[in-house]
């Protein structure tokens, strides 16, 4: 079983570039304020990555 993380959209993405919002919906999010728990992929790392002023990482699941 690979190992989750919860993530958190706390910051709008208004006024950002086409790129960044994608990758926000591609991470799941509909709604800002909103959490998910997702597994912890390279490509998922990855994405928060490159997001990092739009996300942060709650707290790690079990």
């Amino acid at each position: 079983m690979k190992e989750k993380i919860r993530i958190q959209w706390y910051r709008s993405a208004i006024g950002r570039h086409q790129r960044q919002k994608d990758t926000v919906r591609v991470l799941g999010f509909t709604k800002l304020n909103q959490t998910r728990e997702v597994e912890s992929t390279p490509e998922v790392l990855r994405m928060i990555q490159k997001i990092p002023h739009l996300v942060r990482v709650v707290e790690n699941a079990s």
